[in-house]
């Protein structure tokens, strides 16, 4: 009996020891990645301010940070993963759309309509996404590391109330502006007849993505300010079952 007791004991030890390996890891990998994530988005900062100051015009800088830009918000799907397999507590539904939502942008609009790329709201949502991943990504990364500055706190509690706005409003422009091209290109459209006999039409889709926006924006802003109050105020989120 005693035998037993103490194997048991020992196989608890062992699963416990493996849990705080695993949660190690686990933090190490969070540490490292939020590090690169946070570096990624300031050379884009000082790359975009760089070239506004010599250059005097905001047009061009699309094409000059297009490569990183590209690299970095794609590279966020990492993020997904995390959701995925636990070591971050967040939704993976809403992780996902906000994650696929701006690869879209960058991928299927903004790199493939070169027309837009001078446009500034194009401009609009590269400030607002650069300020806003700079304060999230510090923030995780100082939050990591159990000493979170009060400021990098509030920016990323706070900046989101103006930017998020003006981010959506800059996203929902450069599509509006991309609209007439698309339709006259028919670019990622497929028409009937077709060996597929499928048809899609990319410029009802993107009418659809913009609409898209009416019930995800107020979802998404709500939710970040119920994660405001419970980390600013210390209040305690009932979510109620429906």
């Amino acid at each position: 009996m005693a035998s037993s007791e103490e194997d048991g004991a020992v196989d608890e030890k062992e699963t416990n020891n493996r849990k705080r390996n695993r949660g190690a890891i686990a933090t190490a990998w969070l540490t490292f990645y939020n590090i690169a994530m946070t570096a990624g988005w300031l050379v884009l900062a000082i790359t975009m301010m760089r070239f506004y100051l010599q250059k005097g015009t905001h047009r061009g800088i699309y094409r000059s940070i297009a490569k990183t830009l590209k690299f970095f918000q794609t590279a966020a799907l990492v993020e997904v993963g995390h959701c995925a397999i636990g070591i971050v507590r967040t939704s993976v539904i809403v992780t996902g759309v906000q994650v696929c939502s701006r690869i879209f942008m960058v991928w299927f609009i903004t790199n493939s309509i070169r027309q837009v790329q001078s446009e500034e709201s194009v401009i609009l949502f590269l400030v607002v996404w650069t300020v806003t991943e700079i304060s999230r990504y510090s923030y995780y990364t100082f939050n990591l590391l159990h000493q979170v500055p009060y400021f990098i706190k509030w920016a990323r509690y706070n900046l989101f109330i103006v930017l998020y706005p003006l981010g959506v409003a800059g996203e929902l422009l450069t599509i509006y502006a991309a609209l007439p091209i698309v339709r006259r290109t028919a670019m990622y459209s497929l028409r009937l007849p077709n060996k597929y006999n499928v048809s899609f039409d990319y410029y009802y889709f993107l009418i659809i993505a913009m609409l898209s926006y009416i019930p995800l924006f107020p979802q998404l802003f709500f939710h970040m300010l119920r994660q405001r109050r419970k980390v600013l105020h210390g209040e305690v989120i009932v979510e109620k079952d429906d």
